[in-house]
């Protein structure tokens, strides 16, 4: 038995910019989301926050990559796929130096973007636009439906979602686990180097109100994308989510969202996190 918990570190790609919007929009920032999942999951477990997008982000002085039993990525605003973006390549440098330790590393959204690009697949813009709310009918792969990711979880389940992109080719060492009929690749599996990625492209890090929040501040933006009629169209299902956020038991309103026990159970919507942990970083760490 170990002594104390799993050291991970917690890596939030939101520029400062990006992550006041959101703070100012009632959303907890998606370092502190990640946080708070994964130590829910794991209470011993202990945390270092890095902000790779910012110019002065930096690990504590005689820390390195290889110190941590896991690193967790959270979404992130930025593009993958722009090469002139000196953050992003900072970010895929991170990717690969963990790759190159033997951390096991997980992600969401912008995790499965680095997972892909860092060892050798690509990520483009989804032909089909925005994925946004919940990613619906979102199934298990052949591979995903006996891969320990997805022990204890439902073959097929719904998901928050917030992307315009998607990976479109696969690196070496990887597998498909998931996807849905707006995304091909929603979940992947990549072995790459001395180290192991599992990363998914929906949230399971988010819950009701956080995408109410989300939806809050990006109303103007899914408005114009035909998401809503106008903008107080938005703000009434903003109200719908947080209502049932804070009413789980409205079976009626859960019904005329079309929402399930997979998007309000948090046992069942963070399946994922708990199996890396369970399966990747606890055994590294005996």
């Amino acid at each position: 038995m170990v002594s104390e918990g799993p050291l991970i570190l917690v890596i939030d790609g939101y520029p400062k910019d990006d992550r006041e919007n959101l703070a100012g929009c009632g959303m907890t920032t998606a370092g502190d989301l990640y946080v708070a999942m994964l130590s829910s999951i794991c209470p011993q477990a202990r945390f270092e926050v890095l902000f790779p997008s910012d110019p002065d982000a930096a690990l504590p002085d005689g820390v390195q990559i290889g110190d941590f039993d896991g690193v967790a990525w959270t979404g992130c605003s930025l593009t993958i796929h722009d090469n002139t973006d000196k953050r992003v390549r900072r970010h895929i440098e991170l990717a690969r130096a963990a790759y190159m330790a033997g951390v096991p590393q997980y992600g969401t959204c912008w995790g499965i973007q680095i997972a892909a690009v860092a060892a050798g697949g690509t990520v483009a813009v989804n032909p089909r636009g925005r994925e946004m709310g919940i990613g619906r009918k979102i199934t298990l792969s052949p591979a995903g439906r006996g891969h320990p990711l997805y022990q204890d979880k439902p073959t097929t389940f719904d998901g928050f979602v917030s992307h315009f992109d998607e990976v479109t080719h696969l690196p070496p060492g990887a597998e498909v686990l998931a996807g849905n009929a707006f995304v091909r690749v929603h979940s992947l599996s990549v072995d790459h180097e001395k180290g192991t990625f599992w990363g998914l492209q929906y949230h399971p890090e988010y819950d009701l109100y956080q995408m109410a929040r989300l939806i809050y501040c990006r109303r103007a933006a899914l408005t114009n994308e035909g998401f809503y009629t106008d903008e107080a169209n938005a703000l009434e299902m903003v109200e719908k989510f947080e209502r049932l956020y804070a009413n789980p038991d409205d079976m009626a309103l859960a019904w005329q969202l079309g929402v399930d026990q997979d998007i309000l159970n948090d046992t069942v919507r963070q399946t994922e996190p708990r199996n890396w942990l369970e399966r990747l970083v606890l055994p590294k760490m005996r």
